[in-house]
């Protein structure tokens, strides 16, 4: 242990962002360990030992910590009150005197020893680190590149760490070419023994939600508030907004001047068609917006079954229903209300 050694870890400790006294402390610990195996007598496994390691020289000390006391019952722990004055006169009885037992070719096993335990400290708190940064940005939205792909998932670089994309995280109609960026969910933060797993989502309704977050500052603000939102991610999101300024219109801050923000996000998700519904109290004013793009002639609510049942033009049916029922369902799901759609034909013939 010398000098340099101290600086050169003064350095990695800077460079990596880690706590200088953790380091140090930790070395000392190991140091601790060494001396016991290496040069503590025969039964002196349990003697209470000390290092201290001088932060600017590297010099080290290890020292025998041992308790004042009237009768030797250990002799490695406990030291003479008589012995003890030999050191210093004012030692009293309870008090811990520290004898320097440092062996002469200690440096050697000491530098080994720091050497292992250094990389490996270094490696869990670079692993602590970035997993305490990422679990702050859990259920938020983030930018990455694809690196590689096997046969389910898509491996993303987040620049300090890999994320991987599972296969009901990807978005259908998605290709991942190889260093493509993209905006992605955070869904999860796990912590490892390998380190943090983040777990990264294309389909999440929270990407939607975040990137509304992003485009409107409205909602950011909290003027505009996101009520709910039901997705089929790469095919349609129906999305539900409420304004708590009445001069503010919510479905006009989410589409934005020209259409230009909702169109930013519809390009983000490459081209899912997204719905913008004016949320209501009401549910049978809810219902019939949650429709949208088709015009409601009648809602009835159960609210003890919490359904719905909703009359609409002849005209107007294939629209509610949507393709492969894919437009009545989100709006359930957007709701929370269970929806039956009949034409005002198929009702006036009840």
């Amino acid at each position: 242990m010398n000098e340099e050694f101290v600086e050169a870890l003064k350095e990695i400790v800077k460079e990596k962002g880690i706590s200088e006294d953790l380091i140090f402390n930790t070395i000392e610990d190991a140091l601790v360990a060494a001396y016991r195996k290496n040069y503590a007598k025969q039964g002196a496994t349990n003697q209470n030992v000390a290092v201290n390691m001088n932060r600017e020289t590297g010099e080290i000390g290890v020292y025998s910590k041992k308790n004042v006391v009237e009768v030797i019952e250990d002799e490695f722990n406990d030291i003479s009150l008589e012995e003890a004055r030999e050191i210093d006169p004012r030692y009293e009885i309870g008090e811990v005197v520290n004898i320097e037992v440092t062996p002469k070719k200690f440096g050697r096993v000491a530098a080994q020893a720091a050497k292992q335990v250094v990389i490996q400290r270094i490696k869990e708190e670079e692993r602590r680190i970035i997993y305490n940064e990422f679990i702050e940005k859990e259920c938020d939205i983030i930018t990455g590149s694809v690196i590689r792909k096997d046969k389910t998932n898509v491996f993303i670089d987040l620049g300090k760490i890999e994320a991987v994309l599972g296969p009901n995280e990807q978005m259908s109609g998605e290709s991942y070419n190889f260093n493509e960026r993209l905006k992605l969910y955070i869904v999860e933060v796990k912590n490892t023994t390998k380190g943090a797993q983040v777990i990264v989502s294309r389909t999440h309704p929270g990407l939607v939600k975040r990137l509304f977050e992003l485009e409107v500052p409205e909602i950011y603000n909290g003027v505009v508030e996101i009520k709910s939102i039901s997705r089929e991610a790469g095919s349609r999101t129906k999305i539900a907004v409420y304004s708590n300024d009445k001069d503010v219109d919510p479905m006009g801050a989410c589409v934005g001047p020209k259409g230009t923000r909702v169109q930013n996000i519809v390009n983000e998700l490459k081209n899912e068609k997204i719905d913008i519904i004016k949320w209501s109290k009401l549910p049978e004013e809810y219902i019939a917006n949650a429709l949208s793009p088709a015009k409601v002639l009648d809602v009835k609510v159960d609210e003890e079954s919490k359904s719905a049942k909703v009359v609409v033009d002849d005209t107007q049916l294939s629209l509610a229903i949507g393709k492969e029922g894919q437009n009545v369902r989100l709006a359930a799901k957007l709701t929370g209300w269970k929806i039956d759609i009949k034409s005002s034909s198929q009702v006036s013939h009840n």
